[in-house]
């Protein structure tokens, strides 16, 4: 059995602004990525959104948009904004960061036509499967169970 690359690596992690993509390809669910098995990026080996760092001078759907090409050749129409999560790490000395995250929406012939240049593989999966997926990166899984969600939580906020 090989070391988990979650707890055993020494590598060390960039903390950036990000922004990441909720890709929902029609009624069949979310396309994800097989991170790939590297100790020097943020949860190796884990189910995650595509996206990535916002570099410096870019906004948030440039950066998107870039991340989106590169690792997949898919050119953005119009995301629209979903959430953003705001993560403190004073505690620990370092700065605080974000990570947005978008809705983008494609076809099935256009998933079918994606080239992957990022990862070690992408999957489309419905809801159910990725919230029980035990390798996926925790604030992706949060982004994916909110909107998933979002009906229930309309509803409660209704109530208040």
């Amino acid at each position: 059995m090989t070391a988990n690359p979650l707890i055993h690596s020494t590598s060390p992690l960039q903390v950036a602004d990000a922004v990441a993509a909720l890709i929902l390809v029609e009624n069949d669910g979310y396309l994800m990525q097989n991170r790939d098995p590297l100790p020097q990026i943020w949860y190796p080996e884990c189910w995650g959104l595509f996206g990535g760092a916002i570099e410096s001078g870019e906004d948030e759907v440039a950066a998107l948009t870039r991340e989106l090409d590169e690792e997949l050749e898919l050119k953005l129409d119009s995301p629209r904004f979903f959430a953003r999560f705001a993560f403190d790490l004073s505690g620990i000395g370092l700065s605080a960061y974000i990570r947005s995250y978008y809705l983008v929406e494609i076809t099935r012939a256009a998933c079918a036509g994606l080239t992957l240049h990022e990862g070690a593989g992408m999957k489309v999966f419905s809801a159910a499967a990725i919230l029980s997926e035990p390798r996926i990166t925790p604030y992706d899984s949060f982004a994916i169970f909110l909107h998933h969600a979002r009906g229930r939580l309309r509803q409660e906020h209704k109530k208040s």
